[in-house]
């Protein structure tokens, strides 16, 4: 092979690799986000589940100041 043939090889396959890589980080952010909106929801579960537990007027904003 010429080094031009192989200069395009390479940088085809730079390319590839690059792209698999972007492909990989964008999929690892995805599952990442999708496990911290499941943990949000769990959170926000757990405080409506704990404050519908609380007796009447417990649970709410107190002002200090007053």
């Amino acid at each position: 092979m010429s080094e031009t043939t192989v200069a395009i090889a390479q940088g085809f396959a730079a390319s590839q690799a690059a792209s698999t890589r972007q492909t990989l980080q964008t999929a690892m952010v995805k599952q990442q986000a999708t496990s911290d909106q499941a943990l949000v929801d769990m959170l926000q579960q757990s405080a409506e589940s704990q404050k519908a537990t609380l007796a009447a007027g417990q649970g709410q904003n107190v002002d200090i100041l007053a």
